[in-house]
């Protein structure tokens, strides 16, 4: 049985003091933008005039992809496990945001098709050795829907018991645009054409045959449309896995900071489960997929950083910290207009 999440939306009481403390700052009123948009969501969730930022994590949910059989990224399978131990030795593009930025970072297993070295520090959450290829069938069954849910929750609550109350999230899975430009064709109405990119460098010509593989996919889907069954029979088990973490990451009301396209995708599912979700979530920058733009306007949100990445592995989500950090100590470092004896000049 799927897991019940119990998350509420903040307690909007607070928002007129936290508005009233942002406008009476040393400053023109409105005049740090985002930041102070940021930092009025962020009191919100932690009901606090003076919020404080903890313990930043970086989970990243590795796996691989049964469509990956058809020959849809321009990446050779092993790169998944390949670069799942990259993460461990230091060397990713990750790792050295994560020192730069004070971030932990958490490698789960979540089903690459590899045995990995677990004593070396990974999280074995392997509930296989890889999705089944949507084309021919379903990518998970019920059970590992399941699972998967279960697990990254579990994730989660152990970030939460050593003191993190902000999280970002990060993939590795050759293929994993693929079931992401499906769920997004599924579950906004976009067409699909429309939601397909060239993930690690496709060609045009590998763009349409990736196009003509999805296609196929959906057209052979005979499901009943819930937004459960879209991301249990075109999942990928690492993305599933971000949907559970995500949701408890809410109910823990913990502060999510959203990556990229494939991040992007999987709170979108979680906001079609639970949408009290996207209290919780910051965007963080808009990559360089195709889809990913249109997908944050059908969303109605603003990311951070437009940057041009798409690496994913939580790379977006990590650089626009700092801002995150800066609207935090905006509330907290900037004196007010009363206490300095400063006239107001707006």
């Amino acid at each position: 049985m799927i897991r019940t999440f119990h998350i509420t939306r903040p307690d909007g009481r607070l928002r007129f003091m936290l508005v009233e403390k942002i406008d009476n700052l040393t400053k023109p009123k409105g005049s740090l933008g985002r930041l102070e948009e940021v930092a009025l969501q962020i009191g919100l969730i932690q009901q606090s005039l003076s919020p404080v930022l903890r313990h930043p994590q970086n989970i990243i949910f590795a796996a691989d992809h049964g469509i990956a059989e058809e020959g849809v990224s321009v990446s050779p399978r092993d790169v998944t496990w390949q670069q799942t131990l990259n993460f461990l030795s230091g060397g990713a593009g990750i790792n050295f945001l994560c020192r730069q930025h004070g971030f932990a970072l958490k490698v789960v297993d979540a089903g690459v098709d590899h045995d990995l070295p677990y004593e070396r520090g990974i999280i074995d959450k392997k509930v296989r050795r890889g999705s089944r290829n949507f084309l021919h069938e379903a990518a998970l069954t019920w059970k590992e829907l399941e699972q998967c849910i279960e697990f990254g929750a579990e994730v989660v609550r152990q970030c939460y018991d050593e003191g993190s109350n902000v999280l970002s999230f990060g993939e590795m899975g050759i293929g994993n645009t693929s079931p992401s430009s499906v769920w997004m064709h599924l579950l906004t109405g976009i067409s699909l054409e429309r939601c397909i990119g060239a993930g690690s460098g496709l060609d045009n010509a590998g763009v349409q045959h990736k196009y003509e593989v999805l296609k196929r996919s959906v057209e052979h889907y005979r499901g009943d449309g819930s937004t459960l069954d879209i991301i249990r029979h075109f999942g990928g088990l690492e993305m599933v896995m971000v949907v559970g973490a995500m949701l408890q990451a809410a109910e823990l009301k913990m502060l999510v900071l959203v990556d990229g396209f494939i991040m992007t995708n999987c709170i979108l599912a979680a906001s079609r489960l639970y949408p009290e979700v996207l209290d919780y979530a910051i965007f963080a920058h808009q990559g360089d997929e195709a889809g990913h733009k249109l997908l944050l306007d059908w969303m109605h949100v603003r990311p951070l950083l437009s940057l041009g990445l798409r690496l994913g592995e939580g790379s977006g989500a990590v650089c626009a910290y700092p801002i995150v950090d800066s609207a935090v100590r905006m509330l907290n470092e900037m004196d007010s207009f009363a206490h300095a004896e400063i006239t107001k000049y707006f």
